[in-house]
């Protein structure tokens, strides 16, 4: 019983370290682009321009309907054959800014999609240009209707980061495995692993009812 909490001990922070210099950051990189290229998708999506939107379209279809991982190895392990070759952690942040772009991108257009058509209107009565409504009057409104999906795709993404570990990133649960193949307690360590996500996610869920509580003060006044 004492070897086993001295291992609990002395693993923690090994772990905890490199879920935040591993994990974390790997985690709000992938987001934040794929942040960027899901509000291009999305306006793409809802663009007049057929041409645009079936591309919109495509590329959610594809993301939305392969796997995570199969992504991944696709970029990591495929591309090379085309003489295109990316490093680990490159090829990580690009997979998952790619799939964050796709899932968030329906997000996004959906909150857009939800302000009334009479904000638009009264944005044309004052003279408005499309793109000045859409960052002044639209986008922040559908803000905040996206802050709760959005902030559920940032906690899963902060988990799916374990499957960079296939492709020799080093980050929380890559930690996990090389500390549990040295000691051969896999159970001990891999359940010490899922308790570190589960109090990141339980921090980010804190975070995502705050920044929540923030918005309404924002939007009542």
């Amino acid at each position: 019983m004492d070897e086993t909490w001295s291992l609990i001990v002395d693993s923690f922070w090994p772990l905890l370290w490199a879920g935040l210099r591993g994990t974390i950051p790997l985690a709000l990189a992938s987001f934040a682009i794929g942040l960027v290229l899901a509000l291009g998708v999305a306006l793409m999506r809802i663009s007049a321009n057929r041409v645009l939107s079936a591309i919109a379209r495509f590329y959610i279809s594809v993301i939305r309907g392969t796997p995570l991982l199969v992504q991944l190895f696709v970029i990591f392990y495929g591309l090379p054959s085309l003489g295109i070759v990316v490093d680990p952690w490159p090829a990580a942040i690009l997979a998952f800014s790619l799939n964050v772009g796709g899932y968030a991108a329906e997000i996004i257009r959906a909150a857009i999609l939800s302000v009334p058509k009479g904000q638009w209107e009264a944005g044309y009565t004052v003279g408005l240009s499309h793109s000045t409504q859409l960052r002044r009057i639209i986008l922040p409104q559908a803000a905040r209707v996206s802050v709760p999906p959005l902030s559920n795709t940032f906690i899963s993404l902060v988990k799916d980061t374990s499957l960079a570990s296939l492709i020799l990133v080093t980050e929380l649960f890559r930690q996990a495995q090389t500390i549990a193949a040295f000691t051969y307690e896999f159970m001990i360590i891999y359940l010490e692993a899922a308790l570190i996500y589960w109090l990141f996610c339980l921090v980010l869920s804190t975070g995502q009812s705050a920044l929540e509580k923030r918005l309404d003060r924002y939007v009542a006044h």
